[in-house]
């Protein structure tokens, strides 16, 4: 019995090596431009797949501005990141996604002391219950509104230091999403329920949001020499269901664990829209593992465009 237990698992160790050697192997990024005189603003890269990218292109030799919501935290990954790759230039920037105010504060402070902006990676998301400052919900508030209030209030900036990029981080949940405008434009919110098969189906609503985001501004960028890009990291070990309830680390993280994959992999789709030359006729497109997908079904040119005007809306911008 006990050699049969064995063997099992030997079996199972050595089919996870091999899903991560074959089926869950990630492209990585094949671009070798160095980014000195470069600036670059990473949201939520105290951790993650934020982390990892902004290490990368601290390596590059950019400045780079980690726009994190805990100072400590962040200012313990700027450590990490300053010692392993020896570039100085980076700084951290209080940055609350679920405050436009903080939003708000944000940008004018950027705007005042920094003099370009070449790279804006919206990393930064989360998995959890809850309002926002503002009255919206919390999945909807940090995943999309910040971000989208954030790149408004930048563009400027982006578009006198073309050619510079967009890079907002979406995920194949958004396949399970959608945008039900009377449940925006009623109760702020993507959807109502706060149990954890709820908050999941708000994530995959808001992840579609990322990419209808990225649809329409591509459009609206069209004579700039910005571009802009949305993406799936694959499925990252990373802390984003932190905050959800009991029965989900119990039931579905063990279930999703041995096909997770590091922060490391999680970024090189990142890095690749961010990075890689002859890409910029693609902008707008949705990739996954460093390749595009043309025939994406989410990029809804209508839907996009409403979800735009309301979100300009709800941040007094219309």
């Amino acid at each position: 019995m006990l050699l049969e237990l064995l063997l099992f698992g030997a079996a199972l160790v050595g089919l996870y090596f091999l899903l991560h050697l074959t089926v869950l192997k990630m492209p990585r990024c094949k671009s070798d431009v160095t980014l000195n005189g470069k600036t670059a603003i990473v949201t939520g890269a105290n951790t993650g797949i934020g982390k990892t990218t902004a290490m990368d292109l601290a390596r590059r030799g950019a400045r780079v501005i980690m726009a994190c919501r805990d100072r400590g935290r962040a200012e313990a990954a700027i450590k990490d990141i300053v010692q392993e790759t020896g570039n100085n230039q980076v700084v951290f920037m209080q940055l609350d996604l679920s405050s436009l105010k903080s939003v708000r504060s944000f940008a004018e402070n950027f705007l005042r002391l920094e003099s370009r902006l070449d790279l804006l990676i919206n990393n930064a998301g989360l998995l959890s219950k809850g309002k926002t400052e503002d009255g919206f919900g919390m999945i909807f508030g940090v995943n999309h509104l910040g971000h989208f209030l954030l790149t408004v209030l930048l563009l400027d900036r982006l578009k006198a230091s073309g050619p510079s990029r967009i890079v907002t981080v979406s995920s194949d949940g958004h396949k399970g999403g959608k945008v039900d405008f009377n449940c925006l434009t009623t109760h702020r919110d993507l959807s109502l329920g706060d149990n954890d098969f709820q908050l999941l189906k708000n994530y995959c609503h808001s992840k579609l949001c990322n990419i209808l985001f990225t649809t329409e501004l591509a459009k609206r960028l069209q004579d700039s020499d910005v571009t802009c890009y949305s993406l799936h990291p694959g499925i990252i070990k990373t802390e984003i269901a932190r905050n959800t309830g009991f029965l989900w680390k119990l039931v579905v993280t063990p279930i999703f664990a041995p096909f997770l994959v590091d922060a490391e992999s999680g970024a090189q789709t990142t890095l690749h829209c961010a990075l890689e030359p002859g890409i910029e006729h693609l902008s707008g497109h949705y990739f996954s593992s460093c390749a595009p997908l043309t025939n994406l079904k989410a990029r809804d040119d209508a839907t996009a465009k409403k979800l735009w005007e309301l979100s300009e809306s709800f941040c007094g911008l219309s």
